[in-house]
């Protein structure tokens, strides 16, 4: 629990779209981050964990699970980068002792997960 929601981090790992739909079976989907404290909390875990962030092909910009556009982000340092020319759609916390820690990898990829 970290105000003024619930979080459930995964054991296991899938790629973003299985643990999104894990998520949406646990009447929840993938954590939206939008302050500073939410940022630090999803920090905590030391784990490559997905987030509810990906690369909205219709709209060619990062966009949240809930529809809202980024606004506030938190990349780590060079991301996004579309690493080798690979279609890096989705967004996972990867640096951890970095404040700015989000990096863009493959969905198809496999990561814990947070929902909320």
């Amino acid at each position: 629990y970290f105000h003024p929601s619930f979080y459930f981090i995964s054991s296991t790992t899938k790629s973003w779209k299985e643990s999104r739909e894990d998520c949406l079976q646990r009447q929840a989907d993938l954590v939206i981050i939008d302050t500073k404290e939410e940022q630090d909390f999803t920090r905590q875990f030391h784990k490559l964990t997905w987030i509810g962030l990906y690369n909205n092909t219709m709209a060619r910009d990062w966009t949240w699970v809930d529809g809202t556009p980024l606004k506030t982000s938190y990349w780590g340092p060079g991301e996004p980068n579309k690493f080798e020319g690979k279609d890096e759609g989705c967004v996972e916390i990867r640096f951890h002792q970095l404040e700015n820690s989000w990096n863009d990898i493959p969905c198809i990829d496999q990561n814990f997960w947070i929902c909320e």
